[in-house]
């Protein structure tokens, strides 16, 4: 199936019509996609600023990434349900604004970055757990999610800005 047609057939499914035609509907969604964001970039914000060492320096990584990371993929999750509900409500336009594709990629490009943390860095953190001092390469990675996220709600903001609300194409 063209991604096309699966956009239009999203479209055309009686949720997507019902949160498109409500009132009041899409902007409950938003709010809570919005505040959900919030949380999610907020609680990442808190573990990448310990690690550069500008903020928290004296709790140790591994615990203050555990005190978060419960409410960093709540809040994940409820972004990505609100975000599909809001998607599915004009597919088409959506998959084709610039912004929107932008904010995918760079979600994408900062989960990247979350696995090579995860998996190069965080070991080495979990070995020794710094109080004070983080590896070069945890800096690095923290200093790119601190950008790649702050990109994601900039994209993010432009979308409302830029999106017809009509089917397109």
């Amino acid at each position: 199936m063209e991604l096309d047609a699966l956009f239009r057939w999203l479209y055309s499914t009686s949720l997507a019509t019902t949160i498109r035609e409500n009132e009041s509907l899409f902007p409950w969604i938003e709010a809570v996609h919005v505040l959900a964001i919030t949380l999610v970039v907020g609680t990442i914000a808190i573990v990448d600023l310990r690690l550069l060492g500008l903020a928290s320096v004296d709790r140790p990584v591994v615990r203050l990434t555990k005190d978060v990371l419960a409410c960093t993929w709540a809040a994940f999750v409820i972004a990505a349900i609100t975000g599909s509900l809001m998607f599915s409500s004009n597919a088409y336009n959506y998959a084709h604004n610039f912004f929107f594709q932008w904010k995918m990629a760079l979600i994408v490009l900062a989960g990247l970055n979350m696995m090579f943390f995860q998996f190069f860095v965080n070991p080495e953190i979990e070995r020794r757990d710094w109080i004070a001092e983080t590896p070069l390469a945890a800096k690095i990675a923290a200093a790119i999610s601190l950008t790649l996220w702050v990109c994601v709600v900039g994209f993010g903001r432009w979308i409302g800005f830029t999106m017809e609300r009509t089917l397109a194409g």
